[in-house]
Parts: C-alpha cells; structure tokens; sequence
C-alpha cells in the first residue's frame, strides 16, 4: 500500500512539473527582456522573486535541471537539433542549450534541447 501510495505521488508529481516547466520557460524569457534599472527594474525583481520561488518548489519535489554545456552529447539527456563547426570544442560537445532539460529524481523529465559541435 505504502509503494503504491509513494508511486501515485510520483506520477502526480512528474505530471505536474511537465505542466510547469513552459511557465518555467517563459518567465526566463521574461527575465532575459525585463529592464535591469529605469522605470521597470521593481516589475523585473518581481518576476525574477516569482521565478526564483518556483523553481525552489520544483527542486523540493525532485526537478532538477540538466546540466549540458561543455558536457559530451548524451541522446539519453541531450536533443541535439543544431550541430555547427567548432574547433575550440571537441567533437561531440554541447555547444550551447537551447531550451533546458529537466531530470524528475533519477528520470528525464524533458530532454535538453542542444546545438551540438563537430
């Protein structure tokens, strides 16, 4: 009963943070534009405070993000969609991340979407 209990909440869990992770996504995007001082520096703290909180619930139930730049390519975490010219990496790196990847506990939760170098 105990088990069964622990892997319905795993899978409430991991549903609800597949949901979240596009939220996640947008408010980065919303950082990335908000104005660092002037008139809309108070709205951009705010954004960045919500994030910041969000991202702490979703590390308390077990999502973390999957780290990939200068990491060796790995199709089991990595969804390369870019691959481009680089001789100051080696062969089969992670260039840059394009949209982050997310591990649920010891499970991929989204891969990391990855410009790979050749």
């Amino acid at each position: 009963m105990k088990k069964k209990k622990t892997t319905m909440f795993d899978m409430g869990a991991r549903s609800m943070a597949e949901k979240l992770l596009p939220v996640v996504d947008n408010f980065e995007r919303a950082m990335l534009a908000a104005p660092a001082d002037g008139e809309g520096k108070a709205f951009a703290e705010g954004i960045t405070m919500i994030y910041n909180q969000m991202t702490k619930t979703l590390e308390d139930l077990g999502v973390k993000a999957i780290d990939c730049v200068g990491k060796e390519f790995d199709p089991n975490f990595h969804n390369a969609v870019m691959h481009i010219e680089d001789e100051n990496l080696g062969e089969n790196v992670v260039a840059e991340e394009l949209l982050k990847g997310y591990m649920y506990k010891d499970t991929v939760l989204r891969h990391s979407m990855v410009k790979v170098a050749n």
